[in-house]
């Protein structure tokens, strides 16, 4: 039985639900953001209502996120003209609920292409993939203020520090963060690109050296003849207690699931194993979600189907369902 659960606006392009699953927030074509709420207890409607609705810029929105809970209502919006700005729900005195402006990101030589919230429940960390191969990883300094961000590091997709890349081009970036588990403060991210330059493409794990104090590359999650491909989308799994991580790349060659070890090697590298490739959408996928268990991947694309994925007790993963569209 299908059920209603919003009405998006005409125009509508991006959308995204918070953490709790209970709030949705769309961007649309004209640079509006919306914010759709539960019905009021007393409603006899069941489907969510937009309880507020402003401009945030005069081109389209192309991505929204929502900020983690514990450091409030919040939402970032990535914009056409490759901007990126915050937007926080508070409380000022006499005065109800409001949306207002919290803080901006830009830069003068490249645009935004992807970002995604990480860290810890006292520790906020934002990553920002650029349009010029680039990657800015920012900290927030004060829990209680949103607008208080400080850059931590910059540096580019590659696994050899020592080569730097000019004059790059990227159309897309795709940015994972690992699913923060309560027992460890570990920060990772998997960053895949689609840009002219091969050696930026290939999806690197990143993690934050806590004695040294800087990011650094421990895996690549690509063959020696797939080190090149554009990478469309990346999706990190929870960990329930499995004795490695499993990450999920897209490409044009498929959904590829790749384990990585816990254990470092003396050079501080993860080893890394891809153990499927799943086929079966026609057209780039361009959107991958696991569910908490990390044990089912629901994957979406171009052909407008969502495929889920998953795996057998010996490790065979499978097409478990096809959920197409009724019109």
């Amino acid at each position: 039985m299908e059920k209603k659960v919003a009405t998006l606006e005409r125009g509508t392009v991006c959308s995204a639900w918070n953490y709790n699953g209970i709030r949705l927030a769309s961007g649309s074509v004209n640079g509006i953001l919306s914010i759709f709420d539960p019905p009021d207890p007393a409603s006899s409607s069941s489907s969510l209502s937009c309880s507020s609705s402003f401009k945030v810029n005069e081109v389209s929105i192309v991505k929204v996120v929502w900020v983690p809970p514990e450091f409030g209502d919040a939402v970032a919006c990535i914009s056409a003209d490759g901007s990126l700005s915050l937007w926080e729900e508070v409380m000022e005195a006499g005065q109800s609920l409001q949306w207002k402006f919290c803080t901006k990101f830009q830069s003068k030589t490249a645009g935004v292409l992807d970002i995604q919230f990480g860290g810890s429940s006292n520790c906020l960390k934002l990553v920002i993939a650029f349009s010029d191969g680039y990657v800015k990883v920012y900290e927030l300094l004060n829990p209680l203020e949103l607008n208080t961000w400080q850059l931590q590091a910059e540096f580019q997709n590659v696994i050899d520090s020592v080569s730097k890349f000019t004059k790059v081009s990227c159309s897309s970036a795709t940015l994972s963060w690992i699913p923060q588990r309560v027992e460890t403060q570990q920060f990772s991210f998997v960053l895949g690109l689609n840009s002219d330059i091969p050696e930026l493409n290939s999806p690197k794990v990143w993690e934050f050296d806590q004695m040294h104090q800087r990011w650094l590359p421990v895996a690549e999650l690509a063959l020696a003849e797939d080190s090149g491909e554009s990478v469309h989308s990346v999706a990190w799994a929870p960990n329930i207690g499995r004795p490695y991580e499993i990450i999920s790349v897209a490409t044009q060659k498929g959904i590829a699931i790749w384990n990585v070890g816990l254990n470092p090697d003396v050079d501080g590298r993860l080893s890394v194993e891809k153990v499927a490739l799943l086929s079966g959408h026609q057209g780039e996928v361009w959107q991958m979600e696991w569910d908490m268990s990390g044990m089912t991947l629901a994957s979406s694309g171009s052909d407008g189907v969502v495929r889920l994925w998953q795996s057998n007790l010996n490790g065979v993963w499978h097409e478990q369902a096809i959920l197409e569209p009724t019109s």
